[in-house]
Parts: C-alpha cells; structure tokens; sequence
C-alpha cells in the first residue's frame, strides 16, 4: 500500500525523496509486491529485502538525489533477476519502479487530482499500452465497496492502495513493558502508537513519531480514543487497571488487552460483573496479553504482543477479501 502520511513527513523533513516500491516479484525473493522504501538525503526508511538489490536501488535514488535538475514525477523501472549476476541466491526476480517526489509532485498528485477510483493510486509507469477493461471494472468495484486491492502491474499501470488512517494504539503505563510495547509497535507500519502515563520522567528517550500523553490521566485520554483503537493497559495499579477495563468497556473498542496473570484476571472478571458487565462484553478483554511461551522480559512480551496485533488485522484483512 501507499503511504501518503510517510511520503508527506518525509518531503517535509527532507524536501525530496525517492520512493521504491516492489511493482511485482515472481519466485523466491526478499519482500513481496508493495514493500516500499523512501530515500532521501539522510540515509532511507523501510526496506525492500536489503542485499545487493536494496543497495542498487539506493545508489540509484542518490544518484537522482544529487542531480538538482531532476524533480518530481521522473520514473525509473528496474526489472532484476535475483540471481549470481547481482550476489544473491534467491533466484526469483523483481520489479522495481523507483519515482522522485517533491512537495510540488507531491500536491500535483494528492492535492489537486481527482483519482477515478477512491483510495486506489493508478498511474501509467512503463509504456503505453492502455489499462484493461477487466481492472477498470475491478477498481471500479473495490473502490465502491471500500475492498482492499493489492498492489499490482498491469500493461505498465501501477495499483497502488493508499493507506488509510494509521490505526491508533494507546498504551496505558509507560513503565519497562509499556516503554518496550511502545518502541516496539511504533516500527510497525500503519500503526499510530500513543504512550500514556503522568510520570513525566518515563517519557525519556522516545522517539518523536510515538504519541507521548503526560499531561492528562489515562482515562480522559481513553475516553476520546477513536472507535477502531486498540488498547493495552498495564499501569503500576491494579485498581486503576480495574478503572480503565471498566472504562473501555462503556466505549467503542477494536481490542483491549490487559496485563497480568490468570489469577489477575479471574478477580477483574468478578469485579467487572460486579460493575453491570454482561460475560461476553467482558471476554472482549484479552488477559493476559503476549505469548507466554517466549517469556516475561518486557521485550518479549512486546514481541508477542506485536505478534498477536499482526495476525489480529491479518485475520480482519483477509476476511474483507473473503468477503469480496
């Protein structure tokens, strides 16, 4: 997918960027059709598989970047086998299509183009050959149905869905598993991750994309989350764990998760249900959360916690295309 809101932070932070995206892939190779990296003066963000294809694409992207007299809109195709030639062994191949962006493409494209199909970018990248009439009827209908498309190339157009709002994360304690849940899911992609907590000192180190609330008490933050947010709680009080479960389930949630032992939540339950709970609004809380098999560090509950939320909008994502 196409990340509008990256591309946008990028130009603003460095003015011109190159962006590379994976067009389409056929055997064993790296990353799948859609990865996409952004390279701009100051080193590059995302990846599409490194090795000595990511490298060529780099140097490529500099070289477009020191020229002064390329601007937004120049396109680049690069097909690459992935074999000996280039020093790697997977054997299979690559498109690549590597496009310049400034602010003034930027606004040209996002700002003042009406796309025929909603959410869907549809450009002409190689040729000119025209876009069928097969994937004009299937753009029309994922575009009026609000379905999912995948990234695709078809006789040189490139499909691309932009990316809707990053979904927003709240976590509640910012000690050693909220700290390392929120630098964990913050290099998750379309992931919006807010650290909540009013131990100013906890907040030290963070990096500038995680949202930092230190100023207002969880449950007001909780209380103006978004319907579709996720929410892990994980305070140093339980009975203020116990006020935020009950919090979150008066409101719209996607997930909740609470940290804590069985026995933890055994005692929540009772109390839940004490509070006017029905059991099935109650199970929407998942307690506890992380995958205990990999351990209690903090790092390795947020690795099993990022490992649930994937699978979690794998799962809704591939029942939309079900569905469709």
């Amino acid at each position: 997918m196409f990340d509008r809101a990256a591309l946008s932070d990028a130009l603003e932070r460095h003015g011109r960027v190159v962006r590379a995206v994976i067009a389409a892939h056929k055997g064993s190779t790296p990353r799948e059709t859609g990865a996409a990296m952004l390279v701009h003066s100051d080193g590059i963000i995302g990846t599409i598989g490194g090795g000595r294809l990511e490298y060529e694409v780099m140097d490529r992207a500099a070289r477009l970047l020191a020229d002064p007299q390329i601007t937004g809109g120049y396109r680049d195709v690069l097909r690459q086998p992935l074999g000996p030639s280039l020093g790697q062994c997977c054997g299979g191949a690559v498109t690549v299509v590597i496009e310049m962006w400034d602010t003034a493409r930027y606004r040209e494209v996002f700002d003042h183009t009406d796309f025929p199909y909603a959410g869907i970018y549809l450009r002409q990248v190689d040729g000119d050959s025209p876009l069928p009439d097969r994937v004009h009827r299937r753009l029309k209908t994922a575009s009026e149905a609000s379905q999912p498309i995948e990234t695709k190339l078809e006789n040189g157009w490139l499909i691309e869905q932009l990316w809707r709002d990053k979904r927003a994360v709240y976590i509640y304690g910012a000690g050693h598993v909220g700290h390392a849940l929120a630098l964990t899911l913050a290099n998750l992609p379309r992931l919006q991750v807010a650290l909540v907590d009013v131990r100013k000192d906890l907040f030290e180190g963070l990096p500038d994309q995680i949202w930092q609330f230190d100023d207002q008490p969880p449950h007001d933050v909780m209380a103006k989350a978004p319907a579709d947010a996720f929410h892990y709680i994980m305070t140093p009080d339980h009975d203020y764990d116990l006020e935020l479960c009950h919090r979150v389930l008066q409101q719209p949630f996607a997930y909740a998760g609470l940290i804590g032992s069985a026995t933890k939540w055994a005692r929540f339950r009772k109390r839940l249900a004490a509070l006017g709970h029905a059991p099935d609004q109650i199970n929407r809380i998942t307690c506890p959360i992380g995958d205990p098999s990999l351990g209690k560090h903090p790092h390795e509950i947020a690795i099993g916690v990022a490992r649930a939320l994937i699978l979690h909008d794998q799962t809704a994502a591939l029942s939309l295309e079900k569905q469709a």
